[in-house]
């Protein structure tokens, strides 16, 4: 195991610089760098700063480094590249132009335009060669941490059988000041994960000026800390990027042997703007156009035409040669793993199967049963579904924010994903070390130990999403999703297959008291847009909601019970239609119904106790779970209507939670016993009451709303 650095190691080294820019390179920098300017020029916006800076960093990327084919985007044997300064999109457009990824010049003509491939910030499945979506600072370096992550369970599967795929990363100061970049450097050092190669745009300029206004901190010594091969690239002679010291830097960072196994953080001064001869150094041109005037001047000196858009023949021949680059690193990649697979048949197999695309319905008839009448908490019954869910597929693998006991979350026997010299015995996470990859080397377990960073945990598991070889599932409480809101808005907005388990889901937590009882939670959640948010009533419902998340295109978070509830004496089957359709008729009237009691989780058996109270009283009511709003208002009109009939306008919901976003569903005379403030300390029983989450308040609204529709 190697040794972990501490802030006494020794400084980081510094690479020499030998020449390896030819004129052709120089000249095809000079073009990025002119295209950057007119992009932003024309479209009157845009971050033109680290644009010009970097423009020798990405082509030294592109076209020396990044193991990439720009013919086939999706090759499965590329490395990935996050420009994690999301902002400086046109620094990776000018690139993906230049190497041959099909993005024109019209297309940076239309730099963020309405309809564009050139969006304002790199978008995942809208520009191709953009690997992840990005903008919010800090969350590129994480999800990489991800992305590193999973393929480094690959190579374990693979057995260094093929070439091993790198993460390049290109962050900013800003990146590195987001609290995030703390979580994600730890995970990524106490993982070794040596292919993860983060370079840090070290400009020192921020909008408002010097980062000796905001921080003073020793960013090097942090990472060396957490367990990072760090190295310094300083300024070239002429002020410009060192590109001989970077390019040797580069190499160390991948493929030498100095990174001692460590992920690699290359510390590059650069000059914000160079050589824009009043741009450069400045604030101002972080976040604006240059101006014509600086624009042509900064062209004269680059030695390129003052046209906007040329780039020549020769410059874009040059750069097209990363497509014969990357088809022969593509054919050798293809070649290792066709050979690797013949030598060793039986992992192939195991490997194929592990990584093939998820059916759901090849899992339903491996969710445990769960008999009617029994009492068990939902936290409980996933914990079940994730042992059973990880018999019959080796691709399902997580962790929880050091709450696995709580959230039920381990896997047993599955082993914790940790370096390959840990993985003996019980090992230091005290889980037992075999798994479906048992006896290979490398990161294998099953059992990510994440501790408590929720806002990297979230990234990198997008970032495990994205390589798309493993369903990735978190762990935390309910109300510690506010610690992962960034992650979980770019897991929606780039449509990620994960989840997230999320247990304590109300005041019913008990002697916790209001710090951890959520009430605006999900109300909250609900409103982000492409977030499924699944709340089970029993246990029942736990497992369908496991088999609707695997199947469906995008995030969905789990809210689990912590107290044991009632499993309701139901279908699984009709169950598992009703869960993916969002809500259902879970007890209904003798005939039609004169009110209906809307509810979700633990308070589905607090309507059925109502519905029975009512029923005595000569009132007929349907009790109606909805474990996901979203996926029923989803449905057409003709199955709401069916489980919401218009003509009854006599409804309450029931939730443990604030009643925000609820009258859609019941109306103007609807009614609502919900929590509306934050919650005690009590025990479960004497909270839901102080709380007003009782039967009789459901009897009472129900009375009340039937008055103000007319109904009594």
């Amino acid at each position: 195991m190697t040794a972990r650095p501490t802030a006494s190691s020794p400084s980081p080294s510094t690479s020499v610089s030998v020449p390896v820019f030819g004129e052709a390179d120089r000249r095809a920098v000079a073009v990025a760098r002119a295209l950057a300017m007119d992009a932003v020029e024309a479209a009157g916006s845009g971050h033109p700063g680290t644009a010009l800076a970097l423009a020798p960093v990405a082509h030294l990327l592109f076209q020396r480094h990044i193991r990439h084919d720009p013919a086939d985007a999706a090759w499965e044997g590329r490395d990935r590249f996050v420009l994690s300064c999301g902002h400086a999109s046109i620094l990776q457009y000018t690139q993906l132009h230049l190497a041959g990824y099909g993005l024109e010049l019209a297309d940076l003509r239309r730099f963020r335009q309405l309809g564009s491939l050139t969006p304002g910030h790199p978008e995942l499945g809208h520009t191709t060669g953009v690997e992840m979506t990005t903008g919010p600072l800090g969350q590129g370096v994480a999800t990489a941490v991800g992305m590193a992550m999973a393929l480094k369970r690959d190579e374990s599967r693979l057995a260094g059988g093929v070439p091993d795929r790198t993460v390049w990363v290109l962050c900013s100061d800003g990146d590195l000041q987001e609290g995030i970049s703390y979580e994600a450097g730890a995970l990524a050092g106490r993982h070794r994960l040596d292919n993860l190669v983060v370079v840090w745009d070290d400009n020192s300029i921020q909008i408002e000026g010097s980062t000796d206004l905001t921080t003073r901190e020793d960013t090097a010594a942090r990472f060396a800390a957490q367990g990072w091969f760090v190295q310094r690239v300083g300024l070239g002679a002429d002020g410009d990027i060192d590109t001989g010291a970077l390019d040797a830097a580069l190499t160390a960072a991948s493929t030498g042997e100095e990174h001692g196994g460590r992920p690699s953080l290359i510390v590059l001064k650069s000059q914000i703007a160079w050589p824009a001869p009043n741009a450069v150094n400045t604030p101002a041109a972080h976040g604006a156009p240059l101006g014509a005037a600086e624009v042509a001047a900064t062209k004269a000196l680059l030695g390129v035409a003052e046209e906007p858009f040329t780039v020549p023949a020769d410059v874009l021949e040059h750069t097209r040669g990363a497509l014969a680059r990357g088809a022969a690193l593509h054919r050798a990649w293809d070649k290792a793993l066709e050979q690797w697979a013949l030598a060793h048949p039986e992992r192939a197999a195991a490997r194929a199967h592990a990584i093939r695309p998820l059916d759901p319905a090849e899992t339903a008839d491996a969710l445990p049963a769960f008999p009617p009448g029994s009492v068990i908490a939902p936290r409980d019954a996933s914990g079940a579904v994730i042992q059973a869910l990880a018999e019959r597929l080796p691709r399902l693998w997580g962790g929880s924010a050091d709450l696995g006991d709580s959230n039920r979350t381990t896997i047993k026997a599955g082993g914790s994903f940790l370096p390959a010299d840990e993985q003996t015995g019980e090992g230091t996470s005290g889980h037992a070390a075999t798994s479906d990859l048992s006896g290979t080397s490398g990161l294998a377990g099953r059992n990510i130990h994440w501790g408590v960073r929720e806002h990297a945990m979230a990234a990198a598991l997008n970032g495990i999403a994205i390589v798309g070889y493993d369903t990735p599932f978190a762990g935390t409480f309910l109300t510690f999703s506010d610690y992962e809101r960034p992650s979980l808005r770019l897991a929606s907005l780039m449509r990620l297959p994960v989840v997230h388990v999320w247990s304590h889901d109300s005041v019913a937590l008990g002697a916790d008291g209001p710090t951890h009882q959520p009430v605006e939670h999900l109300a909250s959640l609900r409103a982000m847009p492409g977030l499924s948010v699944v709340r089970p009533a029993d246990a029942t419902e736990t497992a369908a909601g496991w088999l609707a998340a695997l199947g469906h295109r995008g995030p969905v978070g789990l809210v689990l019970a912590r107290q044991g509830l009632p499993v309701l004496d139901t279908d699984p089957a009709a169950v598992r239609e009703g869960v993916a359709r969002g809500a259902y008729v879970v007890a209904d009237a003798p005939g039609a119904p004169d009110v209906l009691l809307l509810a979700s989780g633990s308070e589905v058996a607090l309507a059925l106790a109502a519905r029975e109270e009512l029923a005595g009283r000569g009132i007929a009511a349907r009790v109606v779970s909805v474990p996901c709003k979203d996926w029923f208002t989803e449905q057409d009109a003709a199955y709401r209507d069916t489980v919401l009939p218009p003509a009854v306008r006599a409804r309450v919901v029931v939730e443990a939670a604030t009643v925000f976003g609820w009258h859609d569903l019941i109306g103007d005379a609807g009614r609502a016993v919900t929590v509306d403030g934050f919650g005690t300390s009590a025990s479960a029983s004497d909270a839901m009451t102080a709380m007003g989450m009782t039967r009789d308040a459901v009897v009472t609204a129900a009375l009340d709303s039937l008055g103000a529709a007319g109904s009594r």
